[in-house]
């Protein structure tokens, strides 16, 4: 990961990067019984994989480098629509 980090410029965001990672997991997890934070937290990953997901294509990665990025965000962006607001 540092490595990777080093690559895009970007190594000083590394620290804040895994942890708004971790962060967002969690939120997630809780978020099970927390629907509001489910919402937030799917919204924040959502965001974050947008921009790796652009860093990816600045970077001119290669389809297999890019597609986890889009996998995931697409992904929160589902719970972030359809999961989270509904509130079970």
């Amino acid at each position: 990961m540092k490595a990777e980090f080093k690559r895009f410029g970007l190594e000083k965001f590394g620290g804040l990067t895994g942890c708004l990672e971790i962060g967002g997991g969690i939120g997630l997890i809780i978020g099970l019984w927390v629907p509001t934070l489910l919402t937030l937290a799917s919204l924040g990953l959502f965001l974050l994989m947008v921009l790796g997901f652009g860093v990816r294509l600045k970077m001119r990665d290669s389809l297999a480098l890019t597609l986890p990025s889009f996998f995931y965000m697409l992904l929160n962006l589902y719970i972030f629509c359809f999961v989270g607001s509904s509130g079970f």
